[in-house]
């Protein structure tokens, strides 16, 4: 998929029709919760579903950009937060070449052993059509309480059903970011992934093969919003710091997401040299000082350990003449 573009003028207009008739940009949450019934839309549903970020005549070198965050308690303000900034996102990624051609999937997880819906991914997308999958996720809002929640299904999904032509025909890695303030479990329970996905695995997965699958395509990422009800949580740190090291952000302000992903890319790709250079960009692209600082704050430590390479380079991996993906 992805094969519209963006358009800045089309989503402000969007966002003005919204804001004149007092309409939520969440418009299937807004139905399940009138509704009561408790499902995933049928668009979001990874039952069976490949999601693909092809390239295309108008995107001949697209950049596929996943973003899965948790929709239990107090995270269900990330979706609502990357849904009003996605313009300024989209804006920075494109119009600063950080990634000239990205297509974005937003994805959402809950927690499989008690949540009614607790996994939906949408579709990798160039255009306006990622803002409505953004408005097609139920913000479940639940959660068991145990302090984990199923992420590693997430990256199940990522790792077996996506199709990135960025990594397949160049060699050029994805990215991947998921966010929130609790564990994953330790393994991918081969029947959630049934339930959920649709396959038939032998046996559980544990976590860090899943997140090395994941790896071999995808710059991966996992931000932590720290003024939530974990976030300051050590061992819950400590944990994703022992699976990602300093691929872990620690975001004080869940407000300032969008500009920690776009500065995360630009580092990534050398389209960013340096955090000063990042600040700049953000100014100019209209994000705010208060949530560029953060972002910044946030990201330090990643960027203390990064060695800047140029663009033409980053991400670029040989690809094995038979395919081999590094899966076990």
């Amino acid at each position: 998929m992805g094969y519209s573009n963006w358009s800045d003028g089309a989503y402000e207009a969007r966002q003005n029709y919204r804001q004149a008739t007092d309409q939520s940009a969440f418009t299937y949450d807004t139905q399940v919760r009138t509704s009561g019934i408790k499902r995933v839309h049928d668009q979001m549903n990874p039952l069976g579903v490949t999601r693909e970020s092809r390239d295309s005549a108008q995107h001949p070198n697209s950049v596929a950009v996943a973003v899965i965050f948790d929709v239990t308690g107090s995270m269900g303000n990330v979706p609502r937060v990357l849904q009003t900034k996605l313009g300024k996102l989209m804006r920075l990624l494109i119009q600063k070449g950080y990634l000239e051609q990205p297509q974005m999937l937003f994805g959402a997880v809950g927690d499989a052993y008690c949540d009614s819906v607790p996994l939906q991914i949408g579709q990798f997308e160039a255009g306006l059509e990622m803002d409505d999958d953004l408005g097609k996720i139920y913000l479940e809002g639940g959660g068991g309480g145990q302090v984990h929640e199923t992420y590693e299904l997430g990256l199940y999904f990522c790792a077996r059903h996506t199709k990135l032509d960025c990594y397949e025909k160049r060699g050029h890695k994805g990215y991947l970011f998921t966010i929130g303030d609790e564990k994953p479990y330790a393994v991918v329970q081969r029947q959630q992934v049934q339930q959920q996905i649709g396959d038939v695995l032998k046996r559980d997965i544990p976590i860090n093969q899943i997140i090395a699958e994941v790896q071999t395509r995808y710059e991966y990422f996992h931000i932590i919003p720290t003024n939530t009800s974990h976030g300051q949580n050590p061992a819950i740190q400590e944990h994703w710091r022992a699976l990602l090291g300093e691929r872990v952000i620690l975001l004080e302000d869940e407000t300032a997401v969008c500009e920690t992903i776009a500065l995360a890319i630009g580092l990534c790709e050398g389209t960013v040299f340096d955090l000063e250079d990042g600040i700049e960009d953000l100014l100019r692209a209209g994000y705010d000082p208060a949530a560029t600082a953060t972002a910044v704050t946030a990201l330090a430590p990643y960027a203390a350990t990064h060695v800047p390479v140029a663009p033409a380079a980053v991400g670029m991996l040989a690809v094995s003449p038979t395919g081999h993906d590094g899966r076990l």
